[in-house]
């Protein structure tokens, strides 16, 4: 017997002002099947997504739901039909419990916890999740609070499920755990839809892959019939080279050394707790975590952004041959020891660039203290600005563009080149590929790669696993401010950093080997 469509999408079109986020696109998703959704960023995804939800209502075009044409207006339309929406950020009240989350809004019947308590437990059994209704939302994970999100469009009667970049912040554990659900929900006949970009993930996971390009619906495969570079080349329209090549490191010289330091916020939460490691010239440290460990502070802590309460941070300066101390030193100290850190935070305009300036001006920002008068020399920022936009394939109308008016990963592609640009020792980048396309990801990671091969030392803050793997030559794990373990990235495992990820308790000593 064949599938019967559960919605089905006919000549979708949405627009924002002048830019054509979906164009007639044509979709359908069967009933107990998960179908996964991939496009390059600004490919129409969530938009698409959003209008099957009631956040956005099409332009053009129909939406139908078992068959009968419907108007979703708003997300509470959309639970009329049966559909539920979990986004990449969650919606739930901190203070609340589980339970308290789930029911919040719904004002059918008379409001009563007890009875609500008991079908939340027997939707968690039914389909394998591990869920307190009665645990306040702060104290939960992220693997928790998602699952939080789940039972509730579950516990509304949602039989049409969309998921946005579901597994982005989880552990292989986690990801695995939650594989297992939309397994059996898919099997009791319910529709699954996932917004992803992994695409190893989608190949485990799904039943068929429909991919959008520049908002237009490119086609729908099977996923048993596919692999991961027919996708990329549906996504892109080219093909796409997926191997990142790792060289040897080139060096045993410690470029960087951090001893001991420890980090506590205003709050006196402690988020980096005696941490120590070494960075070698010509090697790619990576520093794997669950999402809030300390990545950030760490970072900051080295450019000199974040106050330390003890311990040391030490760089090797091959031009000198000093041991220079870099601990409560500020950015500009740092510079003018001669060391020559770069840094690509995780907050692209909050901390990297200026929004309202062009990208010209961005690129003065690593220089405007070197001149010697009262008048700025824009030649040699504004080569550099256009020698970014070619190299990295920056879409912008020009380099006199404000860097807010560009998408999110045109904007990473500008701090990652300018970063890269100023020839460092050492180079620390936060998440650089978030927010890009698969092709323009790798060329990060080539870029990385070379600056490698430079005697370079690199430290690659990352979430993907599989890419972590493939790139760096050594693993850290952070977990809570403490350094859980590092291992050799050519020998391990998802499923070994997976538990050092959530081995938040560890009391040892740091293998750098």
């Amino acid at each position: 017997m064949a599938s019967q469509p559960a919605i089905e999408l006919k000549n979708i079109t949405k627009r924002f002002g002048k830019v054509v986020a979906n164009k007639n696109v044509n979709l359908t998703v069967n009933r107990g099947e998960i179908l996964s959704i991939l496009g390059e960023n600004g490919s129409g995804k969530t938009t698409l997504m959003n209008m099957i939800s009631g956040i956005y209502f099409p332009d053009e075009g129909s939406i139908y739901v078992n068959g009968e044409e419907v108007v979703i207006a708003s997300p509470k339309d959309a639970f009329t039909y049966n559909i539920g929406m979990i986004h990449q950020h969650f919606k739930l009240v901190d203070v609340f419990s589980a339970a308290e989350n789930i029911v919040l809004g719904i004002k059918d019947g008379k409001y009563n916890l007890k009875k609500s308590t008991e079908r939340i437990k027997q939707i968690s059994e039914q389909y394998g999740f591990e869920i307190d209704p009665e645990k306040k939302i702060y104290t939960m994970s992220v693997s928790e609070k998602q699952t939080v999100e789940i039972i509730k469009v579950l516990y509304r009667g949602a039989d049409i499920l969309i998921l946005d970049e579901p597994t982005a912040v989880l552990t292989p554990q986690e990801t695995s755990k939650l594989f297992n659900i939309l397994r059996r929900m898919r099997d009791d006949g319910k529709s699954i839809i996932i917004i992803t970009h992994k695409l190893h993930e989608v190949l485990s996971l799904s039943d068929k892959v429909a991919v959008l390009r520049k908002g237009e619906y490119v086609g729908t495969v099977n996923t048993a019939e596919t692999n991961e570079a027919e996708l990329t080349e549906m996504m892109v329209g080219k093909k796409v080279d997926l191997n990142i090549f790792r060289s040897e490191p080139c060096s045993d010289e410690v470029r960087l050394s951090v001893k001991g330091i420890t980090c506590v916020d205003r709050q006196g939460t402690v988020v980096l707790d005696d941490i120590s490691f070494d960075v070698k010239a010509g090697e790619i440290l990576g520093i794997a975590g669950i999402a809030g460990s300390g990545q950030r502070e760490l970072l900051e802590a080295v450019a000199g952004l974040q106050k330390l309460n003890s311990g040391e941070i030490t760089y090797n300066n091959p031009n000198t041959g000093n041991a220079d101390n870099l601990r409560d030193k500020t950015p500009m100290q740092i510079r003018n020891l001669g060391v020559r850190l770069s840094f690509v935070p995780e907050d692209r305009l909050g901390m990297g660039l200026v929004g309202n300036m062009d990208i010209v001006d961005n690129m003065m920002l690593r220089s405007y203290s070197k001149g010697k008068t009262v008048f700025l020399e824009r030649t040699g920022p504004r080569y550099l600005a256009l020698k970014i936009i070619n190299d990295l394939e920056v879409v912008t109308p020009g380099a006199s563009t404000p860097v807010r008016r560009l998408s999110g990963g045109n904007v990473q592609k500008v701090l990652v080149g300018r970063e890269i640009a100023s020839s460092p020792t050492v180079l620390m980048v936060a998440y650089p590929v978030r927010g890009l396309d698969i092709n323009s990801s790798y060329l990060i990671y080539n870029l990385l790669n070379e600056q490698k091969e430079k005697g370079v030392a690199v430290i690659f803050v990352g979430e993907d696993l599989d890419v972590l793997i493939e790139l760096c030559d050594r693993i850290m794990v952070i977990g809570s401010g403490k350094i859980t373990g590092t291992v050799d990235a050519r020998t391990t495992t998802k499923e070994e950093i997976g538990l050092l990820m959530t081995k938040s308790d560890y009391k040892g000593e740091m293998n750098n080997g």
